[in-house]
């Protein structure tokens, strides 16, 4: 297929779609009427000679071609941007809008209270949080960049790991006071736990300890089963029961004496925060900013007690 001066913009419609999620607002954006855009991606499917989009009364969603193609294009467009943003003498080429695809815990308990800071570090960009339980299609659903607890998928994804934490079981001192210390794991089936469904098999989540590098699964009563990390926490604090939580997030609350760590001689699971990003070439001024000014985060808070390990920084 030859190159001509309607590709670019053709393409550049493309992305408009993907980003905005549909061929009205990426007409809106773009200062075209939707019949226009329309025919640009005509004329898109046309020359390469694949279908593109597929199209309903009710969402617009990549095929597998056009998401392959969304993939190649997406790293280039980002770098023709930034090129423009240098060459014009702009102060900094992180601008326009991130959309950011994020694990609740992460945002909520990490994430949240630096946002401010973010936004006055690049007043020329924009940020679109997202927040939900699962990774999803990051490609065809237009996101820059996801930070997720958990191992990356096996896709074309580019992972890189920010973070390992372990994780601390925790109850108020409501709760202490009420019912006691568990001295041992075995001792939590003589206690009321608060569980975890899991978000991938629907399975409330097994609780595990390790000593002496052996790891052994407990038995636990629950009368009480969630969903969402939130929840789990705002239930411990008002004494519903014991948790086992990811640490870095609840260190504040351990140390002003909302929740009392527990069994810190057993050691529980680790997990890992992973930047993700769709890309195989360099990621765009912007996401690279967000995943340093993430890691500089990480970095600037110290760890706090509440455990027998330590949090390691891999950014």
């Amino acid at each position: 297929m030859s190159f001509d001066g309607r590709l670019l913009s053709n393409i550049n419609v493309l992305a408009a779609i993907v980003h905005s999620g549909s061929f009205a607002r990426a007409a809106e954006a773009m200062n075209m009427t939707p019949s226009g855009v329309s025919r640009a991606v005509s004329r898109l499917e046309a020359g390469i000679g694949v279908r593109l989009f597929d199209r309903t009364t009710r969402a617009v969603t990549l095929t597998d071609e056009g998401r392959r193609l969304y993939e190649e294009i997406s790293p280039l467009l980002a770098g023709i941007a930034d090129a423009v943003s240098l060459a014009s003498g702009a102060a900094s080429a992180v601008n326009g809008r991130l959309r950011v695809n994020v694990d609740p815990f992460f945002s909520g308990r990490m994430l949240a209270p630096h946002l401010t800071t973010f936004l006055e570090r690049y007043p020329g960009l924009s940020l679109e949080l997202t927040v939900r339980d699962q990774l999803g299609d990051l490609v065809s659903e237009g996101f820059d960049i996801a930070v997720r607890f958990g191992e990356p998928p096996s896709s074309s994804l580019i992972a890189r790991k920010l973070l390992e934490t372990h994780t601390v079981t925790v109850a108020s001192p409501d709760y202490i006071q009420k019912h006691g210390y568990p001295r041992t794991p075995a001792d939590l089936i003589h206690h009321f736990c608060i569980q975890m469904r899991s978000s991938m098999t629907g399975l409330p989540l097994e609780w595990a300890y390790s000593s002496d590098g052996k790891a052994f699964p407990v038995k636990i009563v629950s009368r009480l089963l969630v969903n969402e990390a939130g929840t789990l926490l705002a239930a411990c604090l008002a004494g519903a029961g014991i948790a086992r939580i990811k640490a870095r997030g609840v260190e504040d609350l351990i140390e002003k004496g909302r929740l009392v760590a527990l069994l810190t001689d057993w050691s529980g699971e680790h997990f890992q925060l992973y930047a993700l990003y769709p890309s195989r070439h360099l990621p765009p001024a912007k996401v690279r900013a967000f995943i340093d000014f993430v890691v500089d985060m990480l970095r600037s808070e110290p760890n706090k007690p509440g455990g027998n390990d330590v949090d390691q920084i891999t950014g």
